[in-house]
């Protein structure tokens, strides 16, 4: 069964250009909590601890109910396309750009940071953009 993968290498997701917001916000924790919620915890609650795919796959698992750990349940899932975290609302919405390191683990930068704005101009990395909310 072919795999599919959301994993970057050495890759920096920018901000989207529709952001709303000139400033990184933490996306608002409910009851049920959002991809955009789990998305951030998942990912700050361990910089450069998880590849886009382990976030990706643990926010459905836990959206349904399903144990992040069941490796055939993760195989099952990544058997079609997933979007990757270009499509994240936290680089649509909050303004965090999103850096995958040489291994594809993630961590967010605030779109106001000095890290970001090296980021952004760093010609090592690959660049591409958070999509758009609308069309152009």
């Amino acid at each position: 069964m072919a795999s599919h993968t959301t994993d970057y290498r050495s890759t920096f997701i920018e901000v989207a250009e529709d952001c709303p917001t000139d400033h990184a916000q933490e996306p608002p924790a409910g009851d049920k909590p959002t991809i955009a919620a789990l998305h951030y915890r998942l990912i700050t609650e361990k910089p450069y601890g998880r590849t886009s795919d382990d976030v990706i796959f643990a926010t459905h698992a836990l959206r349904q109910g399903i144990d992040p750990d069941d490796e055939a349940a993760r195989e099952a899932f990544f058997a079609k396309g997933q979007p990757c975290l270009r499509s994240s609302p936290l680089g649509k919405r909050y303004g965090w750009g999103i850096d995958h390191d040489a291994e594809g683990r993630v961590a967010l930068v605030a779109r106001e940071s000095e890290e970001y704005a090296l980021r952004a101009a760093d010609p090592a990395l690959a660049h591409t953009k958070a999509m758009r909310s609308r069309r152009a």
